[in-house]
C-alpha cells in the first residue's frame, strides 16, 4: 500500500504498530509518510488484501505444542489482543483447533485503554477466573505489550521478531526473551514439564 505511493513501510515503523490500537498505528503512518489515503480508506484496503493473504497464516514454531500441553493440564489460558473482534476473527478463521482450546478471548473493543495500559490484561484475567496477577504469564511480541503486561503485574516473556529485538537492546522489563516458542521452558514458571515425546511443532 506504501509502494503505491513510492513509499517504504520500514521495519521500525512496524514495530511502533504492533499491539496499539490500529486507528492510532495507520494515523501515525499517514502522517509520517504523507500518503494521501484517509485511516478509514486505508482500513478498508488493508481489509480487503488481509482477507486474501490470512487464509495462508502459518503458527509460529512452538504455538501448537505449548498451548496443546497447557489444556492438557487443564491451566487456564485466554488471548488479550488488541485487535477489533471483526479482524480478530478473521485472523484467526484459519486455525479454530488451536482458538478453541482458549478459556477467553478478549479484544480492543472490549476494554477503553489498550496496551501500554494493563485494562486488556485484567479483563482477560477477570474472564478466567481472577487468579491472582503475580500467577498470570503473558506471551508478546510487542513493546507496548509488554509494557502492559508488567503495568497489571504480571509476568511476561518477550517473543519478539530478531529483527525489532534489535533495534531495541535496552528493553529489560520483560522477565525473560526468547526467539521461539520451542526454547520455552514450563517448569521455571511452575508448569508442569513438557512429555519427553511431545514434539517441538
Amino acid at each position: 500500500m506504501c509502494a503505491k505511493f513510492g513509499k517504504t513501510y520500514t521495519l521500525q515503523q512496524w514495530s511502533r504498530a504492533i499491539g496499539i490500537r490500529k486507528d492510532e498505528s495507520v494515523a501515525s503512518l499517514i502522517s509520517e509518510t504523507g500518503i494521501n489515503m484517509t485511516v478509514d480508506e486505508f482500513h478498508k484496503e488493508l481489509y480487503e488484501i488481509n482477507l486474501k493473504k490470512y487464509p495462508f497464516a502459518k503458527l509460529m514454531p512452538g504455538v501448537m505444542r505449548l498451548v496443546t500441553h497447557l489444556k492438557k493440564h487443564r491451566i487456564p489460558m485466554a488471548i488479550a489482543s488488541s485487535s477489533l473482534r471483526k479482524f480478530f476473527n478473521v485472523k484467526t478463521s484459519v486455525n479454530r483447533e488451536l482458538f478453541r482450546m482458549f478459556d477467553n478471548v478478549t479484544c480492543g473493543d472490549d476494554v477503553k485503554n489498550l496496551k501500554p495500559a494493563p485494562d486488556i490484561f485484567l479483563a482477560a484475567r477477570e474472564a478466567i477466573g481472577n487468579p491472582p496477577t503475580k500467577q498470570c504469564l503473558v506471551f508478546e511480541d510487542s513493546i507496548p505489550g509488554v509494557k502492559a503486561a508488567k503495568n497489571a503485574n504480571m509476568k511476561v516473556i518477550w517473543v519478539p521478531n530478531p529483527k525489532v529485538a534489535e533495534l531495541y537492546p535496552d528493553n529489560i522489563s520483560a522477565d525473560e526473551i526468547i526467539f521461539s516458542l520451542n526454547d520455552f521452558d514450563p517448569t521455571k514458571y511452575g508448569l508442569p514439564p513438557f512429555d519427553e515425546e511431545s514434539s517441538s511443532t
